[in-house]
């Protein structure tokens, strides 16, 4: 089985996005929002066969790890109320996605995040996700303020709510931003890779993983500049006496392969342990096109690690291995929604 462990409804139902403008409108006019738009079963059938599930059997994936447009999140819009009901709204889309699909889409949860507001507010749609729907993640967003940066490091205790049902659940947080309000901060060609090297480094300065050993934590688009500066995190981990990065990292942290060309996994799969890699492509997603220097799309991925000088059973552990790992209900979901 090759797992996409990164996948968002970037193709849902237009009322649904629309729905979402006129809600924060309404907070904005101080009125009432909108009752929600409804939304039949056929058409969400026809936004994911012509549109995921369409290039998940043209570039040979099988299943994909699926959660609510990361850049649509929005935390920084409206107030933690309009989170919890966009984020309701949103994780109850993919469970029917995942209901209509059981094969292909297995579901992670956005959260009702808001900034200088407790994450302690996300608890109830963490359980709610995990117990109704079977979601096996949630995504969490560093910096709810949209580029602006106004929460504690993920190494606070502020954080610790959420970090507590991960561990209780067995699930992991991907370490997600949503869209850019700061216009120095380009939401997908900046902010993003600045939110997976922040989240990182916030990491590695914390005490997380000793007051949570089992707790995991996966870095998308290949980790932002984590890899690259491999060695300057290694330094200054030496510099501050935590020990080896790789001991300090490398039990709870994992990188998905959103690195949109072969150079890029290379170097991914040379500096990060093959045992800490996660297949992924967030396709359709941030890059939509076609590289000119191959002919295929920059986010077919598949195709990069097939290239890499790796053995089968290393491949093996990118494709799915390392996924059914990660995510501690993955494999037994995947059985529960085979048999439907």
């Amino acid at each position: 089985m090759i797992i996409d462990c990164h996948g968002h409804y970037t193709t849902s139902p237009r009322q649904h996005e629309a729905w979402r403008g006129e809600q924060i409108e309404a907070h904005k006019a101080g009125k009432p929002p909108p009752p929600r738009p409804t939304i039949s079963d056929d058409e969400i059938r026809e936004s994911i066969a012509n549109g995921q599930l369409k290039v998940q059997r043209e570039r040979g994936t099988d299943l994909t790890i699926f959660s609510p447009r990361a850049a649509g999140m929005g935390h920084h819009l409206g107030d933690a109320t309009t989170s919890e009901a966009w984020a309701s709204a949103c994780n109850e889309l993919i469970h029917r996605v995942c209901s209509l699909f059981p094969k292909n889409f297995i579901g992670v949860a956005m959260l009702p995040q808001r900034a200088r507001v407790s994450p302690k507010n996300c608890v109830p749609e963490i359980d709610r996700c995990v117990n109704q729907y079977g979601f096996v993640g949630v995504n969490l967003n560093p910096d709810p303020s949209g580029g602006h940066w106004q929460d504690p490091p993920l190494g606070d205790r502020y954080w610790y709510p959420v970090y507590e049902k991960m561990v209780e659940y067995d699930i992991p947080a991907m370490i997600h931003v949503s869209a850019s309000c700061n216009p120095t901060h380009h939401t997908t060609g900046a902010h993003y890779l600045n939110g997976d090297t922040a989240g990182f480094n916030q990491l590695m300065n914390s005490s997380v993983f000793k007051d949570f050993p089992a707790i995991k934590f996966i870095i998308p688009h290949g980790g932002g500049a984590v890899p690259y500066h491999w060695g300057r995190y290694r330094g200054l981990a030496q510099d501050a006496k935590l020990g080896l990065l790789s001991d300090l990292m490398l039990k709870n942290v994992f990188f998905d392969t959103c690195v949109y060309h072969l150079p890029g996994q290379e170097l991914l799969a040379r500096v990060i342990p093959v045992d800490n890699i996660l297949f992924a492509s967030e396709m359709i997603g941030a890059v939509r096109g076609i590289d000119p220097e191959t002919g295929h799309h920059y986010d077919d991925t598949k195709r990069y690690i097939d290239q890499l000088p790796l053995s089968a059973g290393d491949k093996a552990k990118i494709f799915e291995g390392n996924a059914r790992r990660v995510y501690g209900r993955l494999s037994r979901t995947i059985e529960k929604q085979s048999a439907r």
